[in-house]
């Protein structure tokens, strides 16, 4: 029954007809759980709120189904804004994006001058800029680009997706950048030609991709909600003398906010990755489809209003 849920909910993360009307009729029915806000002001005041609580932020204008230039060039404007925003009101806080958002489905020539647009601009504010990866097909085009910019900009990292057999390969191959990545077990539904599907297999090329980048040397970000994930990091950085300075670890926006707290109490960099803007809908279904508990918090929001 979980995976039908699961299953369902990938579905209808890639509905356009729903995303245009998620976008009309704002933040409702649960999504305001895990998106900040529908514009910079309101996330600004969502970081402030997590920095006061000693957490770190990577800020994400959401995007969804970007299909024509003009809408590109908007969504790396609201990226720009993001960035200078961050500058301006002094918040603890990085920028991630999907470069399918910048228009990487559109042309390699439209997305890289929008990405060396956003590029320029966090430079000159000091912002960090973290490329998210999507699906397997933009997998090996999306590490292509990152390679190209990491060797043009240094406040440049991505993500690596733990569920896909050709991670280690990726890594191995990217290590020669020093790169800083973020480390996920991976959340769209792939094929088994591409991806480990047993959970447990997933598991455990998580903990040798997380092992392998940092005793690489390299910064590693470690995107996990899983307690277990998270105490196998402790323990290797504390077997290995590896500095808290080396690593960090990221949850989401509206998920385990008391852990979040307490492993920023215990002395480690925790960074929440806040989303905001209009077009929620397939980050807050994806959400839905990544645990049952999701649901049941949304079920019990729309019986009370």
């Amino acid at each position: 029954m979980e995976q039908v849920m699961r299953d369902s909910f990938l579905f209808l993360s890639k509905n356009k007809a729903m995303t245009k009307l998620a976008k009309k009729y704002g933040l409702r029915f649960g999504a305001s759980r895990f998106v900040a806000g529908e514009n910079v002001k309101l996330a600004m005041k969502a970081i402030r709120d997590l920095n006061n609580k000693d957490l770190s932020v990577t800020l994400d204008y959401l995007g969804e189904f970007v299909d024509n230039e003009r809408e590109a060039n908007e969504m790396a404007d609201n990226c720009i804004e993001a960035i200078e925003a961050i500058s301006r009101e002094g918040v603890d806080a990085q920028v991630s994006l999907k470069m399918t958002s910048m228009g990487l489905d559109i042309s390699d020539e439209l997305v890289m001058r929008n990405m060396r647009r956003i590029l320029n601009s966090a430079k000159e504010n000091n912002v960090f800029v973290t490329i998210d990866m999507e699906d397997y097909s933009r997998c090996g085009k999306t590490i292509d680009i990152f390679k190209q910019l990491k060797s043009e900009y240094d406040n440049v990292g991505t993500v690596i997706q733990a569920y896909l057999y050709r991670t280690e390969q990726d890594m191995q191959e990217l290590n020669e950048y020093s790169p800083n990545l973020r480390l996920v077990k991976g959340a769209y539904k792939e094929s088994p030609e591409v991806a480990f599907p047993e959970k447990k297999d997933v598991d455990e090329n998580f903990k040798k991709i997380i092992k392998m980048h940092m005793l690489n040397g390299n910064y590693t970000a470690i995107a996990t909600h899983d307690e277990h994930i998270i105490q196998y990091t402790r323990r290797l950085a504390w077997e290995h003398n590896i500095p808290h300075d080396q690593f960090e670890f990221q949850m989401l926006y509206g998920i385990r906010s008391e852990r979040q707290e307490e492993i920023a109490k215990e002395g480690y960099k925790m960074r929440v990755y806040v989303p905001y803007g209009t077009d929620w809908y397939g980050y807050f279904m994806r959400r839905l489809a990544e645990r049952p508990a999701n649901v049941a918090f949304v079920l019990r929001g729309v019986l009370k209003k």
